[in-house]
């Protein structure tokens, strides 16, 4: 790292784990990567969200279905 001590060193002193403060480093040094990192988990969130809506709308239109199925004349 820049102040002579290494990365594993300077973990140790803080009580964080190298690999996390290498990944620290890392995006500090390079914000392009950090955003992209942003955006990706970001989208995640949001096809999850997604998913979660149209499973249950599938659901609720295979219910229907079973109910209708049961009740035609």
């Amino acid at each position: 790292m820049d102040n002579g001590y290494g990365i594993k060193e300077t973990a140790e002193r803080l009580g964080v784990h190298p690999h996390s403060l290498g990944k620290w480093v890392k995006q500090y040094r390079d914000p392009i990567l950090h955003a992209k990192e942003d955006s990706d988990h970001q989208e995640i969130l949001r096809l999850k969200k997604e998913l979660k809506r149209v499973t249950e709308e599938r659901d609720i239109l295979k219910k229907a279905a079973a109910y209708f199925a049961k009740h035609q004349s």
